[in-house]
């Protein structure tokens, strides 16, 4: 098969890492990539935004399958691109239609798809320029913290937690006057949930579905989950706390419910439902639905799959997701993320990165990299992801921060304490 990954971040060298190792991956494209990715394919300039770029690629290089990796192509309506041309409709594309896609790209429909489901959820309200007084009135009888949502996407800052009704009312304004664009032109306020959040990911072709490794993310700049909200400075997997009994309400109160709204729905989706979830006492609550692999998340759940991950999305593509038996390393996965000096706030790209050949035991997963003249230099805020295995966390979390010592680049800023509290 020849495959398109499209993407630039470690969750797509993650996914080209993984499917170039499948006997069946002939030709493997990444597009655009980025230092690492090139290890494992070929990068190809594309900007995934640009579908007739991309379409015309897939047709003058055959490819088979096309992984749409971040989710502004899926919420722009790929999917639905490929699907209407008669020429690139064979091509098998992972990751769901445009409707399917709102559910990341709309915070208030994602509301209103889990009510209707009656999948578990903070209580909620949504408001617009038009009834700002209610939002404001809304906010008044909410007890502190308090939710603030930006309705579409805003590149994972566009949820604050605010500790102050009269500061909330200013960030509500704030909001809904620009301050995430278009995103923000539309406000999800929420019930705070108290409690401890992970992640689930299932492959599903909008009927029958396959539960992958759970991960638990920190996305918290600083140590002890302090500080501005990140891509994700770090994430295990498996985790500890999700014992037999939450894992099975997990599955019969949101994993099944979900899967059945996207059939009841009718909607195309062939691809990876990211559930962000939290537990509060014992009970899982939805926090927010991506329709797309997380990061750094991915770089946790791919190494613990041992059977071969193309033959799933293969086997997903036909409508035969039962058909290969899912098989999971039951060792811990551990991974840090390296970032830049500043991050995520203002930061310099074009930092030269030194000693990644040095170490030995991890995964060097590239996120914001790429390559000049022979020598890989920084090219984002979340720089490289170090992911290590072992028969603990605490091992694999060490093996992970001893690499992370070795790599080297100026501003380089790595969390010690991923895992902390588990």
């Amino acid at each position: 098969m020849n495959i398109l990954i499209l993407g630039s971040g470690g969750r797509e060298h993650a996914f080209a890492w993984k499917i170039s190792q499948s006997k069946m991956c002939d030709q493997l494209y990444i597009a655009p990539g980025n230092a690492g990715t090139m290890e494992h394919g070929t990068n190809i300039d594309l900007n995934p935004l640009k579908f007739e770029e991309v379409a015309l690629f897939c047709l003058q290089y055959k490819i088979d399958m096309l992984i749409v990796g971040p989710e502004a192509p899926l919420v722009a309506g790929i999917t639905d691109f490929f699907r209407n041309e008669k020429e690139l409709s064979h091509i098998k594309i992972i990751g769901p239609a445009s409707e399917g896609a709102r559910l990341e790209g709309s915070k208030a429909f994602a509301k209103e798809f889990m009510k209707e489901f009656n999948i578990p959820t903070a209580g909620y309200g949504e408001f617009t320029k038009e009834n700002r007084a209610e939002g404001i009135a809304f906010i008044k009888k909410q007890t502190p913290p308090i939710v603030l949502k930006a309705d579409g996407l805003a590149g994972g800052k566009g949820v604050l937690i605010i500790n102050d009704q009269e500061e909330a009312i200013t960030a509500f304004g704030k909001m809904l006057d620009g301050q995430f664009g278009e995103a923000s032109s539309k406000i999800v306020i929420e019930d705070f949930l108290d409690g401890i959040e992970f992640s689930v990911f299932v492959l599903t072709d909008g009927k029958d579905y396959k539960v992958l490794p759970i991960a638990k993310d920190y996305k918290r700049i600083g140590e002890g989950d302090s500080g501005l909200n990140t891509g994700g400075m770090g994430a295990v997997s498996p985790v500890p706390f999700i014992d037999e009994a939450l894992y099975e309400k997990v599955i019969q109160q949101v994993v099944e419910p979900t899967v059945q709204g996207l059939n009841s729905r009718k909607m195309d989706y062939k691809g990876f439902v990211f559930i962000g979830l939290i537990k509060v006492g014992n009970e899982p609550k939805v926090i927010e639905y991506n329709v797309r692999m997380g990061d750094p998340e991915t770089e946790v759940v791919l190494p613990r799959i041992k059977s071969d991950f193309l033959q799933h999305l293969i086997d997903l593509s036909n409508g035969e997701l039962d058909k290969t038996p899912l098989e999971i390393d039951e060792r811990s996965a551990s991974t840090v993320m390296l970032v830049s000096g500043g991050y995520p706030e203002a930061y310099e790209k074009g930092k030269l990165i030194t000693n990644i050949e040095d170490c030995d035991g991890s995964i060097i997963f590239h996120a914001g990299t790429q390559k000049k003249e022979k020598q890989v230099l920084t090219n984002g805020g979340r720089v490289i992801a170090i992911t290590s295995m072992s028969n603990t966390k605490e091992e694999a979390l060490a093996q992970s921060k001893l690499n992370a010592e070795k790599i080297q680049f100026e501003g380089k800023y790595f969390r010690r304490d991923i895992g902390f509290d588990l």
